[in-house]
């Protein structure tokens, strides 16, 4: 199972993500996940029109098509694997009211107890290896997580360690989990080095002492350019391990 996958796109250039990606055996779930509340409506041109309970509507365009677009880019990255690709348009919000002509949108539409009765139930057999090691290629969004909870998904592009730090992470395409400890009390206001990071990955790590202006360098999902973020206000951070330049 992978979780917000990002594959290549050749033809409009740039990479496209999947919500999530499902191996079982030969079988490949391409899923798109929509947490819509109040109803939606399909238009001629099969596109998908929310209508919100406050009385607002949301144009959301070719929901289905899009999806079955990145299904088929994905599956030419394993064209000879004999793999059957399926498209699941999972809506999971319990009171979302549905069309009855909602199974002419072309991918399987299930609420979220049809998609985790699916997984329960199917018996797919031994997992395709080959498809498998494709799919583990492929990355997934960094997350840093800051102090307070909020969490940040993009691409980070440096972590602000120091050349050693690179080297390491460039050594291997494995995700990495760092913890971080920020000294506490009234001497860490005037500590040079307030900022503990433990880095992770597999069997191996490190740990580090970080200064008060130590950064990070991180490209959010949605905004136009990089921002930069202070190892102060950093609670932890998980790296794909897919790096970006």
């Amino acid at each position: 199972m992978f979780e917000s996958l990002r594959i290549p796109d050749p033809e409009q250039g740039g990479k496209r993500e999947i919500d999530l990606v499902i191996l079982g055996g030969g079988v490949l779930l391409v899923v798109e996940q929509k947490h819509w509340s109040g109803r939606f409506s399909i238009t001629p041109e099969d596109t998908l029109m929310q209508h919100r309970n406050n009385g607002t509507e949301h144009d959301h365009g070719g929901v289905a098509q899009r999806i079955e677009r990145k299904a088929r880019m994905l599956a030419s990255m394993m064209p000879d694997l004999n793999l059957t690709v399926e498209v699941v348009l999972a809506f999971t919000h319990p009171s979302l009211t549905w069309p009855d002509d909602v199974n002419r949108l072309g991918p399987t539409v299930v609420d979220e107890r049809g998609m985790i009765q699916r997984l329960e139930e199917d018996r797919p057999g031994p997992i395709n290896e080959q498809a498998l090691s494709v799919l583990e290629t492929l990355g997934t969004w960094d997350e840093v997580t800051m102090n307070g909870g909020l969490s940040k998904k993009g691409d980070v592009l440096d972590v602000g360690l120091g050349d050693d730090v690179n080297r390491w992470l460039a050594r291997s395409s494995a995700p990495v989990e760092i913890a971080v400890h920020h000294r506490r009390g009234f001497f860490s206001i005037t500590s040079a080095t307030p900022t503990k990071a433990q880095l992770q990955r597999g069997d191996e790590g490190m740990d580090l002492t970080l200064p008060a202006s130590a950064t990070v360098r991180m490209h959010v999902v949605g905004q136009a350019s990089p921002e930069t973020v202070k190892w102060l206000h950093i609670n932890g951070m998980h790296l794909s391990g897919h790096r970006h330049g």
